[in-house]
């Protein structure tokens, strides 16, 4: 058995069998699906296709979001990162290039992996894929790192959420940052501990993040937190590479995001009733999208 309900879990089982995070995540799809390990890879791979195509539109089409709030921005920040010296450093500043860009396409109504949810999608490709390119990174094993994110997202859906309705953004884009946390470090050769304290790192980051979106649309501040999302799973990363650890464990640090998420208040969590929702701006934005005089 390949079960795991925790990071602790995840881990032990993957250490007791003497195969990697990825491994134990494939394994225990084959027995839950009953698909051979070759057409479960075949279906992460073609969910890597739709996250590289989600990147490359958005970046070279003019897109504009339904609503008309958003559009647009990946191509911004591309034309910036390709003409000025980034502040950032390549990865970084690729990876806010690609997470905006796959966000925007969400927006537009394009198709997106929802990794772990349509609003946070931006982030694990943004931040995988361009550390994948810049470190010249091939498809298999970018591939077996997205089945790292899948366990840590499956174990954080089991203790949490990822639901804004029910956690706030810290379920969403916080869970999705610390998925692509864990992949970058499993990418890197980090050892099982160093993606479990990236993990913790990350959330520990994010937490108490509210959801508040404009006129209730996935756009407004969404877009720009996928950017951040995916700059901080590189910084978690990096720490726990460079040997620091969380002080709380991880499975601890998504307990207490659980805890935290139910106490925020109704009006923090994808309702549109509190946060920047009901700034005079998001107010405003709120009438001209829904018609209203």
């Amino acid at each position: 058995m390949y079960d795991f309900n925790t990071i602790k879990e995840l881990i032990e089982v993957s250490d007791n069998n003497g195969i990697t995070i990825a491994e134990s995540v494939i394994r225990k799809e084959v027995e839950f699906s009953e698909k051979s390990i070759e057409e479960i890879k075949e279906r992460m791979k073609h969910n890597l296709l739709i996250m590289k195509e989600a990147i490359k539109e958005g970046l070279a089409k003019e897109i504009k979001s339904v609503s008309g709030l958003t559009g647009g921005e990946g191509r911004v920040f591309e034309a910036y990162r390709n003409t000025k010296e980034t502040l950032t450093g390549s990865i970084v500043a690729k990876s806010i290039s690609y997470s905006l860009s796959v966000s925007g396409i969400n927006a537009a109504m394009g198709r997106i992996v929802a990794v772990p949810t349509a609003g946070s999608c931006g982030i694990l490709p943004g931040a995988l894929i361009a550390f994948a390119e810049e470190k010249n990174i091939d498809d298999d094993r970018l591939t077996d790192s997205l089945f790292v994110a899948a366990g840590i997202g499956m174990v954080i859906a089991k203790q949490a959420s990822v639901s804004g309705a029910i956690g706030g953004c810290q379920a969403e884009c916080g869970s999705a940052s610390a998925m692509a946390a864990g992949a970058i470090t499993y990418l890197c050769g980090g050892s099982n501990s160093q993606i479990a304290h990236a993990v913790a790192i990350n959330l520990k980051c994010i937490l108490g993040l509210v959801c508040d979106p404009v006129a209730g649309l996935v756009e407004v501040p969404c877009i720009k937190r996928n950017a951040m999302g995916a700059v901080n799973a590189i910084a978690a990363a990096e720490m726990a590479l460079a040997g620091i650890e969380s002080v709380i464990p991880a499975d601890e640090v998504i307990k207490a995001m659980d805890k935290v998420g139910r106490a925020l208040p109704e009006s923090l969590r994808e309702t549109s009733l509190g946060g920047l929702a009901v700034t005079p701006t998001g107010c405003r934005l709120k009438r001209q999208v829904l018609g209203i005089e």
